[in-house]
């Protein structure tokens, strides 16, 4: 086990470093990078933006499907992304709430002060509108948002974002003075899947859902005018114009050419009949604007290749840091009760936050992308393997110890020769069982950029396509048990035969 540990470890911390620092370097090489929420609309704007840079010769990457409104403005802000489309009534409500802004020209000026500019209203508005099934406001008499007052007992559902937004439900309730009190958020994609169900009776629509006419929702009309106008506009940074000025007058050129009945043809097109919104997006700029581009359609046996690798660099890189950190860690607490407690108590607290919130937690520090993702499941990573180094070290039979001493061996020659191999069965449980919890949480990285399996798994629940959120899943639960599988042959190798023979194998 000694000469395996020696010869292996540094072979392995040599690996990460170059897995790691190629990433690093792959992500420089990439000077135009556009982004998008996490819902089909803005995907498909993404992706008009993606292939009118392209089609100028521009190196451009289309970041898509990072999550809500903070994240990517956040993003854009620290230079992690260049552009991303908007909505003027998310501007002004979310982005920029209570700077007292008035009109698109004010909220131009007061943007070009944090370097970030605003493109002309793509041409058409997206506003938030509160949709339920026709039947049911057809028999309950509910007309306008007003109405819902008299039905105290109806189910709400929205978008988790909207559920806190200043555009959202707190300020609509107020406003209206709604009774409501059944309220949960969920994903807006799955809303309509709880409208269908009777889970939930009433949610947020954007007014150019294709689900609206699709599932025969009636929309409530907004009698108090609570809601403003959300114009499609491209927020992007100034600099931008000095590095790719051909890029920006491309995207530029979506000014004032997007009707609202072409919007919802487009996602009508990407969430009813599955076409790629590449092609959605490609098929609209070639008809409306001439503009032949050419949509990168991988096969799904690319994307296989593609989300495994950056699966396994995310699992990779984070447990094999973790290993060589936690180790030490559970080391140095099973020598002091006092640093012990410390120790055991500070990753025991990493553990309670939850992981998507570490993960928003690291893109400030980090930004966007596969390096936030890494440092979160680095730090999920340490429990399991500080506590079983802590408690093997702790469980050998003071005999043994007080024979070793005896013997005159430093306490080095203890710990190597004689402490870590006894605890060894009890170490390598540790780490897998990091190594498992870290293949599932690694599927959340595709929320910040980080791909891997949850990408499919992501825009499965986006396009509610069941074959997507499997073609992520089923590797995801494939791969978790390959690791277990990795290591419980790991463990005949480092394991002494003995020990394993005392253990029954």
């Amino acid at each position: 086990m000694r000469s395996n540990i020696k010869t292996g470890l540094p072979v392995f911390v040599l690996l990460t470093f170059c897995l790691f620092d190629s990433g690093l370097a792959a992500d420089s090489r990439i000077p135009f990078q556009v982004g998008s929420k996490k819902f089909t609309e803005s995907v498909i704007l993404g992706e008009m933006v993606t292939l009118l840079v392209a089609n100028q010769g521009v190196p451009v990457i289309h970041r898509d499907q990072l999550g809500g409104t903070r994240i990517l403005w956040d993003a854009l802000l620290k230079g992690d992304i260049d552009v991303y489309p908007e909505y003027t009534g998310t501007i002004t409500r979310e982005i920029l709430a209570g700077e007292g802004l008035r009109g698109k020209e004010d909220t131009r000026r007061y943007l070009s002060r944090s370097g970030i500019l605003m493109s002309q209203p793509l041409g058409f508005n997206n506003t938030y509108a509160l949709g339920m099934k026709e039947d049911l406001a057809e028999r309950l008499g509910i007309t306008k948002i007003s109405d819902l007052r008299k039905h105290p007992q109806l189910k709400l559902g929205f978008a988790n974002e909207f559920m806190n937004r200043q555009d959202g439900w707190p300020g609509l309730r107020q406003a209206y003075r709604l009774p409501q009190n059944d309220v949960r958020g969920l994903e807006h994609e799955l809303a309509y899947v709880g409208l269908l169900s009777g889970a939930i009776q009433v949610t947020d629509l954007y007014s150019t859902d294709a689900e609206i006419a699709y599932y025969h929702l009636r929309t409530l009309k907004d009698d108090l005018h609570f809601f403003p106008t959300y114009e499609a506009v491209l927020l992007y940074r100034s600099d931008l114009v000095g590095r790719w000025p051909k890029g920006v007058r491309a995207m530029l050129g979506l000014e004032g050419k997007i009707s609202g009945s072409d919007m919802i043809g487009m996602n009508e097109q990407a969430k009813i009949n599955k076409v790629p919104a590449s092609i959605a997006a490609a098929v609209f700029l070639q008809k409306e604007l001439g503009v032949r581009v050419q949509a990168k359609k991988e096969s799904r046996v690319q994307n296989f290749i593609s989300r495994t690798r950056e699966h396994l660099s995310l699992v990779g890189i984070s447990l094999g840091a973790a290993i060589v950190l936690s180790i030490p860690m559970g080391i140095l607490a099973a020598r002091s009760s006092q640093k012990g407690q410390i120790i055991l108590g500070a990753v025991g607290i990493i553990q309670t936050v939850p992981s998507l919130a570490l993960l928003v937690f690291m893109i400030p520090l980090l930004g966007i992308g596969s390096a936030p993702a890494i440092a979160a499941l680095f730090l999920y990573s340490l429990l399991p393997i500080v506590r079983n180094t802590h408690s093997g070290l702790q469980t050998i039979p003071l005999e043994i110890r007080e024979s070793a001493e005896a013997l005159g061996l430093s306490y080095g020659h203890r710990l190597w020769m004689i402490e870590l191999p006894l605890a060894s069965p009890a170490i390598l449980s540790g780490i897998k069982t990091s190594a498992v919890i870290n293949v599932g949480t690694a599927t959340l990285g595709a929320l910040i950029g980080a791909g891997g399996y949850g990408q499919p798994i992501l825009t499965g629940i986006r396009l509610d396509d069941m074959a997507l959120i499997l073609e992520g899943a089923i590797p995801a639960a494939g791969l978790a048990l390959g690791v277990q599988g990795i290591f419980d042959l790991a463990e005949r190798h480092f394991v002494p035969k003995g020990l394993r023979l005392a253990l029954g194998e």
